[in-house]
């Protein structure tokens, strides 16, 4: 499916989605400024409209959601993910192309300074999200009866199955414990992964398998959320 990504604009949407888990209102809000890379000299993130992506280690903070009001759907929800490095060149590649599409959009553009928006800069909608990410899945031959919400179920398939530990998957998926983790993903958790699984769930992830825990585990990033000093995201 990776593959099939490549020569779709929602292809950093799809990288950034299945190996860091987001939720798909959260990618759908993600903000420029809330990518951020790792000034050593400083020992301090910087987002990257100031710093720029020529550095080693790149963070998101997953503090918004395209829901009402714009904040992330519960407290424990707000986290930042340090990116593997299969996601932070797709963000680079993807910024690149968005530079030129507001280049050619020219007056047309307007700036929310989105991540993943349309090309003249606005919202991107869910209903045009999954059309998008549906095209995909067809050209990987897996058919049409997916929606982007299913790359997080692949990451939480896919990081128990490399032995991360429950309560890891719960933090990074922004679940206020592992009750929840367990209930919503109980059939993408190791203990029934061989056995039970749909047929079209083992299709979707015969697409990733070939990832490795680099690409799929993210860290949480050394910064303490609740403590941080900062402007309140709009």
């Amino acid at each position: 499916m990776l593959k099939a990504a490549e020569v779709s604009e929602l292809h950093a949407y799809v990288v950034i989605s299945l190996t860091t888990g987001v939720r798909t209102e959260e990618a759908r809000a993600l903000r420029w400024d809330h990518v951020v890379a790792w000034i050593p000299g400083l020992k301090a993130w910087h987002p990257v409209t100031e710093a720029g992506f020529k550095h080693k280690r790149f963070a998101i903070y997953v503090w918004r959601a395209d829901r009402v009001g714009g904040d992330a759907k519960t407290r424990k929800s707000r986290r930042t993910l340090e990116l593997p490095k299969l996601a932070a060149d797709a963000l680079r590649r993807h910024h690149t192309r968005q530079a030129a599409h507001k280049l050619q959009a020219g007056e047309a553009w307007q700036d929310h300074s989105l991540v993943f928006c349309t090309n003249v800069g606005t919202p991107q909608a869910a209903a045009n999200v999954r059309r998008a990410f549906r095209k995909i899945t067809k050209d990987a031959k897996i058919g049409t009866n997916w929606t982007p919400r299913e790359l997080r179920h692949s990451f939480v398939s896919t990081t128990s199955d490399q032995g991360v530990p429950i309560e890891t998957i719960a933090d990074l998926v922004g679940h206020a414990g592992t009750s929840v983790t367990e209930a919503v993903y109980r059939h993408q958790l190791k203990p029934v992964i061989t056995k039970g699984r749909p047929h079209h769930e083992h299709n979707l992830r015969r697409q990733v398998d070939g990832l490795s825990p680099s690409e799929m585990a993210p860290r949480l990033a050394p910064i303490d959320f609740q403590k941080r000093k900062r402007a309140r995201p709009t």
